[in-house]
This record gives C-alpha cells, sequence and structure tokens, in this order.
C-alpha cells in the first residue's frame, strides 16, 4: 500500500465512519503528510505498512525542534488515530505510535472578555455602512449563543426557530443541537435580514445561508476573525482575541452567574463534560460564592 492509497482510505473513513468536517479531514491529512515529508527523501522509504516506531521517533524528535509543544502534541494524535485505523483495517499488524508519548501540556485557561469589552467591540462597529448590520448580528449571536465560528457562517436562515426561541447549530461531526437564542440577539438578526440582506443580490446556492458577503455569498472563517481583529485594534483592545474568543465569554459568563455545568455543556455541544469543566478554572470566585450559598456549614 502506497502513501497516497492510505490516505485517500483514510479519509474516506473519517468521513463515512466518523461524520467529520472537510476542515478536520484536512487537518488530519496534513499531519500524515508532514510525515511523508520527513522521509521521503530516503533511499528506502518506509510505506504506511513498513514504518517502524524507530523511524516515527526520530519524526517526533525533529518536529520538537520546530513546533510548539500543543501543536506537536496534536500532530502525534493524529498519526496515532491514522496508524490505528490501518490496524482496525488489519492492514497492519500493530501500531508503532502506540509507546511514543506527546508532550506533558500544561492546561491552558481561555482568554475571555468582560462584559464591558465586548459592549464596546459591538458599539465600536459602522452601522452607517450595510455590512454593520450584518456584523453586529454575528457578534451578538457569537456572544448570545456561544457557537463555534463554523457553526456561525453555517447558520441557514432555515435554523432560526424564533417563535420557539431557539435556533438549530450543526457542530462538529455534522452533530445538530439545538440552542437558546435571547430576543435581543433576535433583534438583531432581524433588523439585519429585513434591512440590509433582503437588498442584496444573493449568489445561487447561497440562497439559505444567514450571513452573506457582499457578492451574496456566505462568509469565510477568516473574514469572521478580520472582522473581530479590526474592532479588537479600533477600540484599543490589549488582548488577543478571535471568534472563539466570544464562545468562552459566553460559558465563563454563565458560570459566573450560576448556570449550571451540564447546562453549558449542551449549549455548547461538548460531548464530554471533561471538555466544559475547563470554565472552573476560569474565575474561582464562583466556586467560593457557591460554598458560600449552598454549604450547610457556612
Amino acid at each position: 500500500m502506497k502513501w497516497e492509497q492510505a490516505i485517500q482510505d483514510y479519509r474516506k473513513y473519517l468521513k463515512l465512519e466518523r461524520g467529520l468536517s472537510e476542515n478536520t479531514l484536512q487537518n488530519y491529512q496534513r499531519d500524515v503528510e508532514k510525515l511523508i515529508g520527513f522521509i521521503e527523501g530516503d533511499t528506502d522509504m518506509p510505506s504506511p505498512l513498513s514504518i517502524d516506531q524507530e523511524t516515527l521517533s526520530a519524526f517526533v524528535y525533529e518536529l520538537g525542534k520546530s513546533v510548539a509543544p500543543r501543536s506537536q502534541a496534536r500532530i502525534i494524535s493524529g498519526l496515532n488515530s491514522f496508524f490505528n485505523y490501518l490496524t482496525f483495517e488489519q492492514h497492519r499488524k500493530d501500531n508503532p505510535m502506540e509507546l511514543i508519548e506527546s508532550p506533558k501540556l500544561g492546561r491552558k485557561l481561555p482568554d475571555t472578555l468582560s462584559v464591558e469589552e465586548i459592549d464596546s467591540l459591538i458599539r465600536a462597529i459602522d452601522l452607517s455602512k450595510p455590512e454593520g448590520e450584518r456584523n453586529r448580528a454575528m457578534l451578538e449571536t457569537l456572544y448570545g449563543c456561544g457557537l463555534r465560528v463554523s457553526e456561525l457562517v453555517q447558520l441557514r436562515i432555515s435554523d432560526l426557530f424564533f417563535e420557539e426561541d431557539f435556533i438549530r447549530v450543526t457542530g462538529k461531526g455534522n452533530k445538530q443541537r439545538f440552542v437558546p437564542i435571547g430576543g435581543v440577539n433576535q433583534k438583531y438578526i432581524e433588523l439585519y435580514r429585513h434591512q440590509v440582506r433582503v437588498h442584496q443580490e444573493i449568489d445561487k446556492g447561497h440562497e439559505d445561508i444567514l450571513f452573506l458577503n457582499r457578492r451574496g455569498r456566505g462568509l469565510s472563517r477568516a473574514m469572521i476573525f478580520t472582522i473581530i481583529r479590526d474592532l479588537g485594534e479600533k477600540i484599543g483592545l490589549r488582548k488577543t482575541i478571535s471568534p472563539h474568543t466570544f464562545r468562552h465569554s459566553f460559558a465563563t459568563h454563565l458560570l459566573e452567574n450560576g448556570a449550571d455545568l451540564r447546562a453549558i455543556q449542551q449549549m455548547l455541544g461538548h460531548e464530554s463534560i471533561t471538555t466544559t469543566e475547563i470554565y472552573m478554572h476560569v474565575d474561582r470566585r464562583h466556586l467560593s460564592s457557591v460554598l458560600e450559598k449552598y454549604h450547610p456549614r457556612r
């Protein structure tokens, strides 16, 4: 089996069996391609079925010289998944990544914005321009519903259930969930839809996409990053922010105000509660207030 065929079969498996998105498929493929780039200069270039632990250890060692520990750990995880697939399909008898350890990582706490900082960013939007109403509606949706940027750009008009105060969100692995949406957020989406979007010429195939660019097509994730970065610079914010910062802020503010962790997990679309538990470490004042309020000895 050649590397090209192995990658092709692996991608089909990830898409059909695990239901992963195209972005995730590309990330997994890049992990394997990095390994191929390391070995392709060898006179005896090993195949996916013959490559051994020694070669993989050398690759990981070289990787550590140029890649941050977190990125290194992700690539190791991707390769581990690739060789697990080959053993699962009985192409190999063993997984040569099995004994290769990832670098030890400290838990990275998410960056958050205060309510005042979020208000400042939204106030900085130029509403005199047609895209102003769109940008305000997008930021309010990121913060008001805790969406991932990929979920925001995929949001459709047919996903809006405002009579029930919910939106339908398509998350990782094309898994759908319903997320509550507040009246303020609904108001800004409706303003954008009926004052701006209704006057746009929409490209064929994008009629149901909620947030559109000037050419009447769906926005890219990179465009959302740029909009948020520019607003941060405009107000002189001394933080590195991204669309995900709004998602972190959504979860953190809910937790600080007494929301149940399980409810936050459902709204964020986390498969495991341990992923949501990282927000317990963001502001320990919340833990003290819970103890003061609920413990019988207090």
